[in-house]
């Protein structure tokens, strides 16, 4: 299998050595080089890299890069096997290697990271919570105008509460390209209406949360087979200070 994982990027920093794993530095437009593929090279979206995080380089991936299988990570987020109390150098261990990859793709059709669960929130009270209501009313009515038959899956998505996050993934390129064709389309719209209605706030890494959404949404109706893993982190997670935001959040409101 010809399976290529990007790990996006922005700073130096340690990458596992199996050749399935593709470093590529997102936003590098105008930033030092880091010695591996930048996102600005072929079709690109480089420059709205603080706006769009990661997915500049899965754009950059989408339209330049020859694969018969394409993921997703993060420099210090990767599929993996479940970890405990373990110290960054055990973590490394358990970080999916092309074997792993192989084994799953056999006999799935994508590879997705565990779901969270909000429990006390919707995946739409989360977002409205953190973020703005407005994003996702204007998203809805794009999904509404544009891809009507998505509207079930929105709306049902928005009301669970168990997400997909980090827009992380595994899957055919040619179900990327079709997922891609559908989110960037959404995405650049709502940018656009934004542009048009000189709204500037919000925008700050606003379209990599929004996808991080969306995916589900375009996977709600899909009869894929989906394979669910750990999510192992080399760095560590301040839960207790997550968790707090996260109650903050729901009862006193979002901080100005």
């Amino acid at each position: 299998m010809n399976i290529k994982i990007l790990v996006a990027s922005h700073k130096e920093y340690w990458t596992p050595g199996d050749d399935v794993y593709l470093p590529i530095h997102v936003g590098c437009t105008g930033k030092p080089y880091l010695g591996f593929v930048g996102d600005n090279t072929g079709d690109n979206i480089s420059v709205k890299n603080s706006n769009y995080c990661e997915l500049t380089g899965l754009y950059w991936a989408w339209k330049n890069l020859d694969c018969d299988y394409l993921g997703l990570c993060h420099y210090r987020r990767y599929f993996g096997r479940k970890k405990f109390f373990d110290g960054v150098e055990e973590v490394k261990q358990k970080i999916f290697q092309r074997a792993d990859f192989e084994y799953l793709l056999k006999d799935h059709d994508i590879i997705l990271p565990q779901q969270r669960r909000y429990y006390i929130e919707t995946v739409r009270s989360q977002y409205e919570h953190a973020h703005s209501s407005r994003d996702l009313e204007q998203i809805e009515r794009i999904i509404s105008e544009c891809y009507p038959n998505y509207l079930r899956s929105f709306r049902a998505v928005m009301n669970r509460r168990r997400l997909h996050l980090w827009n992380m993934f595994v899957m055919k390129k040619s179900m990327v390209e079709s997922y891609c064709e559908w989110l960037f389309d959404i995405l650049f719209k709502y940018e656009n209406w934004m542009d048009q209605n000189n709204l500037v706030d919000q925008k700050w890494r606003l379209f990599g949360f929004i996808s991080e959404r969306l995916l589900d949404v375009w996977l709600f109706n899909k009869n894929f087979k989906t394979a669910e893993v750990e999510a192992v982190m080399l760095e560590k997670v301040n839960w207790f200070r997550k968790g707090s935001e996260f109650l903050r959040r729901k009862f006193f409101g979002k901080a100005n």
